[in-house]
């Protein structure tokens, strides 16, 4: 009888998470220890870089029953985000504007995944409930040791890819991912999206600063995601000009996905940009006061790097933009008052519009014996 109620159930689940705006919902077990093994291997490597965090919680990542006692099955969820009418390319190649990732120019989505992995949750609860089963479980989106791609494509949600991000094959990757960890034996799902990578190194040759180490290695240290968003201190030189107009993120390794042009525009209109932020004006952005620039960027993602952060990266930007006698003005307007460390980016930028050099759009990983 508890069998037959768990498929149901899981059946169920899936249904009820289409209703909630999810596009796909898998079910997956808890063997991540091959994964875990990844992991540690990429951290001893130093791959991490400041992120501390990713080694702080030990097995936990690879272990869910100890991140959540009692659990047995996760839950995967699927929400697209790529905005409609967007266009990246045309962004990258226009050096008056600048470029923030795709998935931050909405609401952020950690609340809004949330809510709903939540009344995913409670459904799920209310079944267990009036059928006298018992029933525990939490719910999590890129907030907690939870290793979610690994997951993901256990759940039958798509493969990893070269880049590292998980890729469907009839949607791309231009998604965000969701769990909830249970209690409950529920029928697992059978992935039949094996890795379709094939030959194709596009993701890997595209990357402006060459962060990739091989197939599913990522130096974040190299990465312009991790250099706008995690790194808290200066920006490294060498990467400042492959850096181009990206002020919040980087993109390219899916943008050149062959897999991309099965991905679909979202229809949750949270994710839809916010204060023209695909493709704002880099003057404008770096002319937001730290009031304006908390206004504005309320509720989302790009808040969470600060003012000093967001001025660092726009600097860079500028710098990389063209020479005209409105940036250098306003690079240097902002001089006096600026934090030790945006000086540092302001006469970086100053010194390279003034020295009329061609940028450097690409820049190579140094010889082997270098750390980064």
């Amino acid at each position: 009888m508890t069998e037959t109620l768990l498929t149901e159930l899981a059946t169920q689940i899936k249904i009820w998470g289409r209703e909630l705006g999810f596009q796909q919902i898998g079910i997956t077990d808890c063997q991540l220890e091959q994964h875990g093994e990844r992991l540690r291997a990429w951290l001893d490597a130093g791959h991490n870089g400041d992120m501390d965090w990713m080694g702080a919680h030990g097995e936990k990542r690879w272990r869910p029953d100890l991140l959540q006692p009692g659990t047995l099955r996760v839950i995967s969820a699927r929400l697209d985000y790529l905005p409609p009418d967007t266009q990246p390319v045309r962004v990258l190649k226009d050096a008056d504007k600048a470029y923030v990732s795709r998935y931050a120019n909405g609401r952020d989505y950690h609340k809004l995944i949330r809510k709903r992995l939540a009344q995913l949750a409670q459904r799920i609860d209310d079944f267990c409930n009036a059928n006298g089963m018992d029933s525990s479980g939490r719910a999590f989106t890129d907030s907690a040791p939870v290793m979610e791609r690994a997951l993901a494509e256990k759940a039958g949600l798509g493969w990893i890819g070269k880049n590292c991000m998980v890729i469907n094959s009839g949607a791309g990757s231009w998604f965000f991912l969701g769990e909830i960890y249970t209690n409950l034996a529920l029928p697992v799902d059978n992935s039949d999206e094996t890795n379709q990578c094939g030959d194709c190194t596009a993701c890997l040759k595209v990357c402006p600063t060459d962060a990739f180490v091989g197939p599913y290695q990522l130096d974040a240290r190299r990465c312009i995601s991790y250099l706008t968003i995690e790194n808290k201190g200066p920006i490294p030189e060498e990467f400042r000009e492959p850096m181009g107009n990206r002020v919040f993120g980087c993109d390219d390794c899916q943008i050149i996905c062959p897999w991309n042009k099965f991905a679909k525009p979202t229809a949750e209109r949270d994710f839809h940009p916010r204060h023209g932020l695909d493709d704002g004006d880099l003057l404008t952005l770096f002319g937001w006061s730290e009031e304006e620039f908390l206004r504005k960027t309320e509720g989302s993602a790009i808040r969470r790097i600060g003012f000093e952060r967001w001025q660092r990266n726009l600097a860079v930007a500028l710098g990389n933009g063209r020479p005209g006698a409105d940036v250098i003005a306003a690079l240097e307007r902002a001089l006096p008052e600026a934090t030790p460390l945006v000086r540092e980016h302001i006469e970086w930028a100053l010194a390279r519009l003034h020295s009329g050099r061609r940028r450097k759009r690409k820049i190579r990983r140094p010889a082997t014996g270098s750390t980064l």
